[in-house]
């Protein structure tokens, strides 16, 4: 061994590429010496097993900068014994290429059909197998570690969880801003559709202004011809005395004069019937007739048939009315924020569709925000009040973007670890990591903090144009919809800290072990219920209001599970047919039978036998699989020790900083600087 000279070594190394290194268990390397261009970077390189060389010298002034208290002696001692036995390991491949198959090759795996344990091959391990299996141990000890351990073992600082608390404070607020808003704009549009069915529906009383279940009366609706166009007058004069209303109500108009009102009618092209003797002409083809309706109209009758047009009720489909009011909100002026102004867009509905004696009549009115150009002592406190939103809102979309960033690298890092995690498996122990062992690596929290992260990214977005005054009457539903779903996500996200306490982990790992069997036991109970669903949805829905559509019977039922309305729903059930309500008697009670004392009892049950598999694992142990057999036991001074630093490859010590400047140089097509520090196969070596 001592007549072989490094230069020596670094020619068997430039020879030997594939199979030497194949044996060796060190693949980083292998493929960073595959790319190097040129022999001046391979003699480089190579300069790592001098022990005069400039790579070795750096190492052992790092050394003795890391720990002072080493004397240079013991120094230097160390590294020529690390160096010989990397050149001790080299030969020794060399020399055991055609042993016997009992033998342990250079990478520590066995000859024979028997395989090693993970946690017994250190010892039958080559020194740079050894090393390379204890730095890829010390790799995933660190990527299991939580924040906390992290920061104790390499000074890590946590930016996704200092990221996640201010998306919270930011969204917080955000999302009560957002509320108040959407609350006075919901509850105005509503009060002055309340306002306009009093002013332009005839026969409109107060009971039909509350919504109660079962409806305290039935359908408003025309019944009567004559009905149908005094209905048209009422609205045409309702709007003429627009101003004599408690409302401030305008017309759309420039000069607040009253536009007139236009009138829609739909019916078939053909249709009349006979009921006599039960015949009919029919032409299913829809025709639409619109015509203005002025001011001056008194009867809509005979202004219709002065127009030509003839209504017959038997091919009336349907009709609308339409015209638009204009309005000032002052009730959502605060101490900077403006009055708001709209435009309603009312449509009154005569629905004939059904052609069952029954026209039901509605009214709505679609809001539209417009520009106020109102008080000139507003439009400072205006433009800081917009200032302030669209700043919060900008705050918003920047720590979104920058959490997605965070939990996408993390992805992509966890996933580059489980490839070299498996390849090392496969070369070292000749078995893969397993299914389980690989989804150990996908971190699902992070999952969902990208996931409301584009949701809260997209909502702030609507709400910027929404109070912007540019955006349509949907938007806020939408809008709603992004930010409320984003927000209880990054709450759910909470509970990923609360994790790394044993008290309260408890409830996410009996969540996390019940899931498969609840998903399997909802599916066959689901069954059941669809059952029950579309029967009492055929039988019962003539007879029972609750049963009129799938969606309503569905909920019912949902109701009865939970004990809801138990005796309305079995009062409520007509006596017409004795054979149907005996039906529903026997429908009902075995229903609620099986669901409530059979199935919910056996979901609770399927619960509690994932908490107590829980609890008896933090009594006895949680089961090891392969790779946590390989990670093993910690101990508590491992953290301070330094040892993860002293592993640390240079992606790993990249800062967030580092990341994004590498992020904008790949935007950008700029080919980034070279590192003249050493690369992972020198680190490698030298370590």
């Amino acid at each position: 061994m001592s007549n072989i000279t490094p230069e020596h070594y670094c020619a068997n190394l430039d020879c030997d590429s594939d199979d030497d290194y194949d044996n060796n268990n060190d693949k980083e390397g292998y493929n960073e010496m595959n790319t190097v261009d040129n022999k001046q970077q391979a003699s480089d390189k190579c300069n790592v097993i001098n022990p005069n060389s400039v790579v070795v010298n750096q190492r052992r002034q790092k050394m003795a900068s890391d720990y002072p208290s080493t004397n240079q002696l013991g120094l230097d001692k160390t590294m020529n014994d690390n160096i010989t036995n990397q050149r001790k390991s080299y030969n020794h491949v060399n020399n055991t290429a055609t042993s016997t198959t009992e033998e342990i090759s250079f990478t520590g795996v066995p000859t024979s059909s028997s395989q090693p344990s993970a946690s017994s091959s250190s010892s039958q391990l080559s020194p740079m197998s050894a090393f390379n299996e204890d730095r890829m141990r010390r790799k995933l000890q660190f990527f299991f570690m939580n924040p906390i351990e992290k920061w104790q073992a390499r000074r890590k600082f946590p930016y996704k969880f200092v990221v996640q608390l201010i998306k919270i404070v930011l969204l917080t607020m955000q999302l009560c801003l957002f509320a108040h808003s959407r609350y006075i704009h919901v509850n105005y549009t509503w009060d002055n559709r309340v306002s306009f069915s009093h002013l332009f529906l005839r026969g409109w009383d107060d009971t039909s202004e509350v919504e109660s279940y079962p409806a305290a009366k039935g359908p408003f609706a025309l019944y009567f011809q004559d009905e149908f166009y005094d209905t048209i007058d009422y609205a045409v004069a309702g709007y003429k005395n627009l101003s004599r209303s408690i409302g401030s109500y305008s017309y759309p108009t420039q000069d607040n004069t009253m536009p007139p009102l236009k009138l829609c009618i739909h019916h078939y092209e053909e249709g009349e019937i006979y009921g006599f003797n039960e015949s009919y002409t029919f032409n299913p083809i829809i025709n639409v007739i619109c015509t203005n309706l002025t001011s001056n109209l008194t009867d809509s009758r005979t202004y219709l048939a002065d127009k030509g047009i003839d209504i017959k009720f038997s091919a009336f489909v349907q009709a609308t009315l339409d015209f638009s009011i204009k309005t000032v909100n002052l009730k959502a002026a605060g101490p900077i924020a403006p009055p708001d102004c709209y435009q309603f867009d009312i449509e009154i509905l005569f629905d004939n569709s059904d052609h069952d004696g029954q026209m039901l009549l509605s009214l709505d009115a679609e809001p539209i925000r417009l520009q106020c150009h109102g008080d000139a002592l507003y439009k400072t406190d205006t433009a800081i009040d917009r200032a302030l939103r669209s700043l919060l809102n900008g705050f918003v979309i920047l720590i979104c973007v920058a959490s997605f960033s965070l939990c996408t690298r993390a992805l992509y890092r966890a996933r580059l670890l489980q490839k070299q995690t498996d390849t090392f498996f496969r070369v070292t122990y000749g078995t893969p990591l397993s299914s389980d062992d690989c989804w150990q690596f996908v971190n699902f929290w992070y999952i969902m903090i990208i996931c409301n992260d584009i949701l809260l990214i997209l909502g702030s977005i609507l709400k910027e144009q929404i109070e912007r005054e540019n955006f349509f009457n949907d938007q806020w539903d939408i809008c709603s919809v992004f930010l409320g779903v984003g927000n209880m996500l990054v709450w759910f996200g909470v509970l990923r800290y609360f994790s790394f306490f044993k008290t309260y982990n408890v409830v996410i790992l009996t969540l996390k072990q019940s899931a498969p069997k609840i998903l399997r036991f909802l599916l066959c109970a689901l069954m059941i219920y669809a059952g029950f669903t579309f029967c009492g949805w055929l039988v019962l829905a003539p007879y029972h209001i609750k049963f009129r559509s799938l969606a309503t019977t569905s909920e019912c039922l949902f109701s009865l599970i939970n004990g809801d309305d138990m005796f309305a729903t079995f009062s409520i059930m007509s006596t017409k047919s004795q054979l149907l309500w005996w039906f529903s008697r026997i429908y009902l009670y075995s229903f609620i039978g099986l669901f409530i004392y059979v199935v919910i009892s056996l979901f609770i049950a399927v619960i509690m036998d994932a908490y107590d598999t829980i609890k008896k694992f933090y009594k006895d142990g949680f089961p090891n699989s392969e790779l946590k057999r390989f990670i093993g036991q910690m101990h508590p001074n491992d953290f301070s020790s330094g040892i993860f630093r002293t592993y640390a490859d240079e992606e790993e010590q990249q800062s967030i900083w580092d990341t994004m400047k590498t992020v904008c140089y790949l935007c950008c097509g700029l080919k980034r600087k070279e590192n003249p520090g050493p690369t992972g196969y020198e680190t490698l070596v030298t370590s």
